[in-house]
């Protein structure tokens, strides 16, 4: 899988791939980074990539020329001359919001070629031309497109094989659609006790069978209190049981709210 990202600020980007769990992705190969700025394939002395808007207001906007040439030069490193090419993201908040099956479409996917937008945005001849897929982390606006690229980099790394320390880990993670689309329950490690609050009891009893009831319980309240729709996606679904319904039946009003 290769992620060639396209950034005015490289050395945002670079040193992510030597940092954290994700690092082994990186160092085994299975996903390789590069990195591509634009300012390079500007032309003139002072490798000009933005310019002033049409129609005037406020700021800057990156041009599309050194954009479409750093892109080319992409699309040849990676010998997609005559064949097919790598989709095109673009981060921007007109994108679909990225979410759990997203990423699992990425991480199975051959990778992609991500744009980091900055200043007022990007010219659109540009984007008609060449953009694909357009994604977006939420409803607020960031100074670039890097966190972005960097978010969906590490939401895809953590999903390969071997680069967590339990395979398994990621099948809980919060709204993983393939168990039922919850979130997580509250987690808890040493000391037992710790400023007068004590672990629960549940997670104490060595009993796997209450364990993993009280993780569920817990797993479906918080959903219910913070995201009641993942609750009624997964009714909808079949993957809530007669168990499931009970507890979230006893649960207050305040809690269904």
């Amino acid at each position: 899988m290769r992620f060639d990202v396209i950034t005015l600020f490289p050395e945002l980007i670079a040193p992510f791939t030597q940092a954290g769990i994700v690092r082994r992705a990186f160092d085994s190969g299975q996903i390789v980074l590069r990195l591509w700025n634009p300012r390079d394939f500007a032309e003139g002395n002072y490798r000009r990539v933005d310019d002033r808007p049409f129609g005037g207001g406020p700021g800057m906007v990156m041009m599309a020329e050194p954009l479409a040439r750093c892109l080319q030069a992409v699309r040849a490193d990676r010998g997609e001359a005559g064949g097919e090419q790598a989709p095109v993201v673009l981060f921007s908040p007109i994108g679909d919001t990225l979410r759990h099956q997203a990423v699992e479409r990425w991480a199975a996917s051959s990778g992609a070629v991500l744009i980091c937008g900055r200043y007022e945005g990007i010219d659109q001849r540009f984007i008609d031309r060449y953009v694909t897929h357009q994604i977006s982390l939420g409803d607020f606006v960031l100074s670039g497109g890097e966190i972005a690229a960097l978010a969906l980099i590490d939401a895809v790394a953590r999903l390969q094989p071997g680069v967590l320390n339990d395979e398994g880990s990621h099948q809980f993670d919060s709204f993983n659609p393939a168990v039922d689309g919850l979130l997580d329950c509250p987690h808890y490690t040493r000391p037992e006790a710790w400023e007068g609050e004590s672990a629960p009891a549940a997670l104490m009893s060595g009993h796997h069978a209450q364990i993993e009831r009280w993780r569920r319980d817990q797993r479906l309240a918080l959903t219910q209190r913070h995201r009641p729709e993942l609750i009624a996606a997964a009714r909808a679904s079949g993957l809530l049981d007669r168990a499931d319904e009970a507890f979230l039946a006893q649960q207050a009003p305040a809690d269904r709210a």
